[in-house]
């Protein structure tokens, strides 16, 4: 039985690696099962992804050592598929440190290291160790004392501007302020697609982090875990609608329309969030009316005025259309639009008798029609050229004087 001791012993038969490695430019040794293994040949590859691979064999032998940059330091391999170390032994059977150990050989996670000392001139010089298993998870190989120098780049480039493991993490404190800044609870919204976008950053970021610094308690992945594929939470979704729907039933006619398109967008990602297994979600969805049918600057909802929620008994003046589909309402000749809100989006009442402009026909309450006071002399609809008698500035419809 091979444990992870193997490791640890302090070699019985001691040899020089820095006397061999004087010799041998390039070279890849180490110390397997006790004995002294020299590699014939050496190269190293760099694939697209900027992964590592360091081969050293002596044509019957052969060990891959594989790290998920190129850079200086230390990477502990672990159940990492661009963190191994694979021994492929005369038959062709591999052995990995990403095979587990069978239990009955180890119950604990054997690990190993690569160490990049230096990268000078297109080659790699360094040091290893590790314990590798079969597939079966019965039979291992480990190294201790190995080494590696100035081993050539063959295939692939090294990439410029590398981050060290304190720059990747720097990176990934940016990306987390960042990401914690989407649901900060002094926003009034929590927005999905940022949320969304800066959760996969701060992803990439830990990612990176990982694999420069190593991560040898599990703890990065463990944080990249949580974030669950950066799915948009539940509970997110819910305090959107809740909030929505406040702003909702507080909607005045200026600002009803955006209101209501915004309630049932958040109910719409309320659903796609958190599902809507009795359809009490669709429900007050397909409750909502948001239009405004006769374009008229007045919500449908607020055009049905004895609140049976029937718009076509509603007409005020008596033409027989009713007031969601007439854009004149009271009949005065001034469109609805032009008498509907002042800037800050309420009803005008100009002479103050609790009836809005735009259900008023005699808005200024002077005992005359607005029809007869010339409000729309070229009858468009529009009161911009509308009769001002004593030149004050205030068209007569409106002018009590």
């Amino acid at each position: 039985m091979k444990r992870l001791i193997i490791l640890l012993i302090t070699v019985i038969t001691v040899f020089s690696c820095g006397d061999e490695l004087e010799y041998n430019t390039p070279a890849f040794q180490g110390n397997r099962e006790y004995g002294l293994w020299i590699a014939e040949y050496t190269n190293a590859s760099i694939n697209n992804n900027g992964v590592l691979t360091i081969v050293g064999s002596n044509n019957v032998e052969t060990v891959e050592l594989i790290i998920p940059t190129v850079a200086v330091g230390r990477y502990i391999l672990g159940n990492v598929n661009s963190r191994e170390a694979r021994y492929i032994d005369a038959e062709g059977t591999v052995y990995s440190t990403n095979n587990e150990p069978d239990e009955s050989v180890s119950v604990y996670p054997e690990l190993g290291f690569v160490e990049i000392d230096e990268i000078v001139n297109g080659t790699f010089t360094g040091s290893f160790q590790f314990l590798a298993f079969d597939e079966a998870g019965l039979n291992s190989i480990g190294y201790n004392e190995g080494v590696f120098f100035r081993v050539p780049l063959v295939s692939g480039s090294i990439p410029n501007g590398e981050p060290t493991c304190e720059e990747a993490q720097e990176g990934a404190e940016t990306a987390q302020m960042a990401y914690e800044a989407t649901f900060s609870t002094q926003l009034e919204y929590i927005d999905s697609q940022a949320f969304v976008t800066a959760c996969n950053n701060y992803v990439s970021a830990l990612e990176i982090q990982m694999n420069i610094c190593d991560d040898p308690d599990g703890s990065i992945q463990m944080l990249i875990d949580d974030l669950n594929n950066c799915v948009f939470p539940c509970a997110y979704a819910e305090q959107n609608s809740a909030t929505a729907q406040v702003a909702y039933e507080a909607a005045t006619i200026g600002n009803y329309a955006d209101t209501c398109d915004a309630y049932a967008a958040y109910l719409q990602e309320q659903i796609t969030a958190c599902g809507d297994e009795d359809g009490s979600i669709q429900a007050i969805l397909d409750d909502l009316d948001c239009g405004d049918d006769d374009n008229d600057g007045i919500p449908n909802i607020f055009e049905d005025f004895d609140g049976d929620m029937n718009l076509d008994n509603d007409d005020t003046d008596g033409d027989t259309i009713p007031n969601y589909l007439d854009d004149d309402d009271d009949g005065d000749g001034v469109l609805t639009i032009f008498e509907t809100t002042d800037n800050e989006g309420n009803p005008t009442d100009t002479d103050g008798d609790g009836e809005v402009d735009y259900l008023d026909d005699d808005d200024d309450g002077d005992g005359i029609s607005t029809s007869n006071e010339d409000a729309d002399p070229n009858m468009d609809g529009n009161p911009d050229d509308a009769l001002d008698t004593d030149g004050d500035g205030t068209p007569d419809y409106l002018d009590d004087m």
